[in-house]
This record gives C-alpha cells, sequence and structure tokens, in this order.
C-alpha cells in the first residue's frame, strides 16, 4: 500500500455545516443531500470505532478573530451564539468531538493535530463545506502533516461548481489525494473492520 493509500486509523471530518454557509442558494439547494450523506458517514465511522470530529467556523463580534477580508470589508459573520454559526439542524452529531476555527483550515490555531494523536489517527476522510475553501485549506495541511486524505466528493459542496472541479482535481494531483463517494468510502470502511476480524 502507497503512502497516500493508507486508510488504515482515519478520523471523519465534518467541516462548517453550519446554517450561515447555506444562506447561500446554491448551497441551500444541496443542503438536504449533503446533510444525509454527512450523516451516513457519522453513523459508519462510529460503527467502525472512527472518531468524528465537527469543526465549527465561529468568530467574535469585537474583530478579534476576523480574517483579513472581514476586516477589509468591515463585515464579520458566524458570531459565537448565533443562528448563522449554529449547526445544521438535520446533522445527527451524538458522539462528534467539537474544533472551533477561525480560519479556513481546521488546523489553523486549533488542537486538531493533538485530536488526531490522541485517537491515533493517521488519516483524514473530509465532508462538508466548501470543498474550494476550507475543505481544500484543511487538506493542504494535512497534506504538510504527512496524513493521507479522502474526500468524500458527494459529501462535499460548493456555491462554484467549476472553481470545485477545479480544486478537487488538484488535490488528487499535486497532493495524490483520493476522491471517493459516501458509499465506496463506508465500504472500505467495512472492509477494513472484516480485515481485522480475519
Amino acid at each position: 500500500m502507497s503512502a497516500t493509500s493508507d486508510f488504515s486509523h482515519p478520523a471523519l471530518l465534518l467541516i462548517d455545516l453550519q446554517e450561515g454557509f447555506f444562506e447561500d442558494p446554491a448551497l441551500a439547494l444541496a443542503r438536504q443531500d449533503l446533510a444525509a450523506r454527512c450523516n451516513q458517514l457519522a453513523v459508519a465511522a462510529r460503527a467502525s470505532g472512527y472518531p468524528v470530529i465537527s469543526v465549527r467556523t465561529v468568530h467574535k463580534e469585537d474583530k478579534s478573530t476576523w480574517t483579513l477580508k472581514m476586516l477589509e470589508d468591515d463585515q464579520g459573520y458566524l458570531f459565537e451564539g448565533t443562528e448563522q454559526a449554529a449547526y445544521l439542524a438535520e446533522l445527527e452529531l451524538d458522539g462528534a468531538i467539537e474544533v472551533v476555527k477561525r480560519r479556513d483550515s481546521a488546523f489553523w490555531d486549533t488542537e486538531l493535530k493533538d485530536l488526531l494523536l490522541q485517537h491515533r489517527a493517521s488519516s483524514l476522510v473530509l465532508a462538508g463545506v466548501s470543498s474550494e475553501t476550507c475543505i481544500s485549506a484543511t487538506a493542504a495541511d494535512a497534506f504538510a502533516a504527512n496524513l493521507p486524505v479522502a474526500v468524500a466528493t458527494d459529501a462535499t459542496a460548493s456555491a462554484d461548481p467549476d472553481f470545485e472541479g477545479t480544486t478537487l482535481e488538484f488535490m488528487r494531483k499535486q497532493h495524490r489525494q483520493k476522491l471517493k463517494t459516501t458509499l465506496e468510502i463506508i465500504t472500505d470502511w467495512k472492509h477494513e473492520k472484516e480485515l481485522e476480524c480475519h
């Protein structure tokens, strides 16, 4: 097995599945299917004994956590305690570990790397939004940390499908990250568990 294909100890990262992001019309259309597939992945991960980590972007109203773009536009969002920052109501996150982030990457100034070490996770499966921003930034930092990545392509979404396609292809070619469907990932997990039992 090649180094980029070793998914024997994965963690599932569900990224930015929050009300505020799904105010975008294109993401609103994808919401129901996306949430359902993320729920399927979470159920399968828990059944296989893999950690489920739910990553959420939250900012402070005092601008202390704002990005350069937010400061330049003088417009913040996803503030603590607001409906925008809340998880999608239809998500089933029982037992999930929460990571709160302030930037696109789930690794930037968070406890994610320590959590992965604590749970002995040495690879990642990514799902959520948006493919060309927070998914790709997290995947790039995972590559830098020598963590193989698989992206659940039908459990991710973007408001810009063309940019999404270009980004996913870049991840596949440059970082050798895997692009798989939810069904393929769940099947892989079941197969892995069957091998452990024999």
